[in-house]
């Protein structure tokens, strides 16, 4: 249930932390703008483009971000799309 809440109420941080972490990987993903959720994910707009977070992820942010390996990370930032 708190999960589902959570999700629900989504809290801006801990997306904008995701978007910190991702930084070193991918410059050009830029600052966050706005988000959706959606199914499992989440699309995130931001300066540069979109990006898609799995529900799961941002979960393991909010509850223990040091269980997301930069490998993780690496993956995530492969959904990147910028901005033409």
């Amino acid at each position: 249930m708190f999960a589902l809440m959570v999700m629900k109420n989504l809290p801006t941080y801990v997306i904008v932390e995701l978007l910190i972490r991702l930084e070193p990987i991918n410059k050009q993903i830029g600052n966050y703008r706005i988000h959706s959720i959606y199914g499992d994910g989440v699309i995130v707009k931001t300066s540069g483009g979109t990006i898609e977070f799995s529900k799961s992820l941002v979960m393991d942010q909010f509850n223990s971000p040091e269980l997301i390996t930069d490998d993780m990370l690496a993956e995530v930032a492969k959904t990147f799309m910028a901005i033409p």
